[in-house]
């Protein structure tokens, strides 16, 4: 199938996900994961509507936004890990930041976004805190304990403005294994001001964004759906 089929598959997904459990499917952005993929795949996903890409290593995102400069409207959204000292090379990009996971990231995240120029006319960088929902060892993310202080740093910069939680649950034996993973990061969410401070939560994938936009996903992240797989290319950011 071609992109632009996938896609509609995909949005049909979400579509039904939402109605079965009483949401708008408006509630709901499908950003499409995009790391590995060449410049004519976002291309073609462009041509259909799409707009939010997502990107997981800083290199091939300031290739592919050097590539693309011509689709003024196209959205990056950083969606891995990121260290501190890669912030210089997002800050003038990215539309959407979601995994920022310590007040020092948020910090560099804010100097290098008023650097950039990005901050006239109060312009700000949105950012999602990233947390580590299972307190899984070899993930990045916030410990749930710590995500108060990362709220609260996140909104004393002026230059970013704090958007939400992103979480990625551990892998389980099938798509419903992660609902209870999905439902803790909302209840984070609302006992940390709720929806009108934390609007966003970014979660699910191509496994099982229907138990996500259950769980009350405003932001899931697919690409195999979309883009096919693709073989695996060496790490550029």
């Amino acid at each position: 199938m071609s992109v632009a089929a996938n896609l509609a598959a995909v949005r049909q997904r979400i579509d039904a996900a939402a109605t079965a459990c009483g949401r708008a499917p408006s509630e709901i952005t499908l950003v499409a994961v995009s790391k590995t993929q060449p410049a004519s795949a976002i291309e073609e996903a462009y041509a259909v509507g799409q707009r939010h890409f997502g990107e997981n290593y800083v290199q091939e995102l300031s290739q592919k936004a050097d590539a693309l400069a011509q689709l003024p409207d196209l959205r990056w959204h950083v969606i891995g890990h990121l260290q501190r000292n890669k912030a210089r090379f997002v800050a003038p990009l990215a539309a959407l930041v979601h995994t920022v996971d310590t007040p020092e990231l948020a910090g560099e995240l804010a100097k290098r976004f008023v650097a950039a120029g990005r901050a006239a006319e109060g312009r700000q960088l949105r950012v999602l805190v990233e947390v580590n929902i299972a307190a899984e060892e070899q993930k990045h993310g916030a410990a749930q304990g710590q995500v108060g202080a990362l709220l609260d740093a996140v909104e004393a910069l002026p230059a970013l403005s704090l958007g939400g939680l992103m979480c990625v649950p551990p892998l389980t034996a099938s798509a419903e294994g992660a609902r209870p993973y999905f439902e803790a990061l909302r209840a984070l969410r609302d006992q940390h001001g709720g929806a009108s401070r934390l609007p966003e939560l970014s979660m699910g994938m191509t496994s099982d964004l229907e138990q996500a936009v259950a769980a009350g996903a405003t932001l899931v992240r697919v690409g195999s759906a979309i883009f096919g797989t693709r073989a695996a290319q060496a790490r550029l950011g």
